[in-house]
């Protein structure tokens, strides 16, 4: 059974840092790019940052901010965030998309809500 469980999320005020952490299990972790996406309160569901192979790409917008990365040994990639700002505030996703190998496609996690206020 394929699980992506994300934690870390909460409450911090604008200018502060937060780390997200999504931890799977269920998937050979190295044949997956793992990526996070963000549901801001009444919008659509928007990537944020990818890794994969090594290599990352982010939105422009949290561009120099963020920073994704990965624990192959642990099974588990994180999305650490700085310099928060409001329109931060969302719902993370965390997504593993199989790019070698067999197994489950395409998957997400359940989401970690990450608030951005004073």
């Amino acid at each position: 059974q394929v699980q992506l469980v994300e934690s870390g999320g909460g409450l911090v005020q604008p200018g502060g840092s937060l780390r997200v952490s999504c931890t799977t299990s269920g998937i050979v972790f190295l044949h997956y790019a793992i990526s996070w996406y963000r549901q801001p309160p009444g919008k659509e569901r928007e990537p944020v940052a990818i890794v994969s192979s090594g290599s990352t790409t982010y939105a422009d917008s949290v561009k120099g901010r963020f920073a994704i990365f990965r624990d192959d040994a642990k099974n588990t990639a994180y999305l650490q965030m700085n310099s928060l700002k409001p329109e931060d505030t969302a719902t993370y996703y965390c997504r593993a998309v199989r790019v070698a190998g067999w197994g489950p496609p395409d998957h997400w996690g359940q989401g970690t809500q990450v608030t951005v206020s004073s």
